[in-house]
């Protein structure tokens, strides 16, 4: 695991790092720290990190300036920081965890168990970034219709027809999109909203039939989950 600590106090940063190296232990291949914004996005810009712990006020600079830079990106973002109303509008851009300061290994620990965790219930990311002719755009969450895993990255299909293509693995998604999404398949995330019936097909197969009358698969072992959680 590549981490990089994004914390202009150097105690704290020195904190995060020990307690890190407790958690992770032989499985951290590097810690890089840097202590501003733009020394931040040059490591960030290089691609190869798994996971970024960021502060939200860096020397009076906003840390939402990286957040919504790397809403694109393949890996998952911590927060740690003492302002704990921006916890709510950090979720919305699909962080990980905010862990408010002051915290202890404990707290920190529970934060990184998630990357290996099912999503918590109540998660409340309401945007995915997309990058589309060199821009970043923010794509609200409630236009997806249904998410195709695409090997490393994952393709959006959108209520108005467009596909899009976002850089984060399905398992990495499925992890911070809200509770209406449910993972059908291993290639699949379904908003069950827009979901209409459960059909049995010759073969002892399943699929999802969506509003839009799309049907997708069902792997087999969700099937009885999927039957008494959405349509019983």
């Amino acid at each position: 695991m590549r981490i990089l600590i994004v914390e202009d106090e150097a105690r704290i940063a020195r904190r995060i790092e020990r307690m890190l190296r407790l958690i992770f232990g032989e499985s951290i291949v590097s810690i890089r720290k840097e202590d501003t914004l733009e020394k931040g996005q040059e490591i960030i810009a290089e691609g190869n990190i798994d996971l970024l712990f960021l502060d939200l006020n860096l020397n009076g600079e906003n840390g939402f300036d990286i957040l919504k830079s790397v809403l694109t990106e393949s890996f998952h973002t911590i927060i740690i920081s003492a302002y704990k109303e921006k916890a709510i509008e950090a979720f919305e851009y699909g962080v990980l965890d905010f862990v408010p300061k002051p915290f202890d290994l404990e707290r920190l620990s529970k934060a990184c168990s998630r990357i290996k965790d099912k999503k918590e219930t109540g998660t409340t990311t309401k945007f995915l970034a997309i990058k589309k002719r060199g821009k970043r755009l923010l794509l609200p969450v409630e236009d997806i219709k249904y998410i195709k895993g695409a090997g490393i990255y994952t393709e959006l299909y959108l209520k108005n027809g467009d596909i899009e293509i976002h850089n984060k693995s399905l398992e990495n998604l499925d992890l911070i999109l809200p509770d209406t999404f449910e993972r059908i398949h291993k290639s699949y995330l379904v908003e069950m909203r827009g979901a209409k019936e459960i059909r049995v097909e010759p073969g002892s197969k399943y699929s999802l039939v969506l509003q839009s009358d799309e049907s997708l698969p069902i792997g087999r072992t969700r099937y009885k989950e999927l039957q008494e959680k959405w349509f019983s």
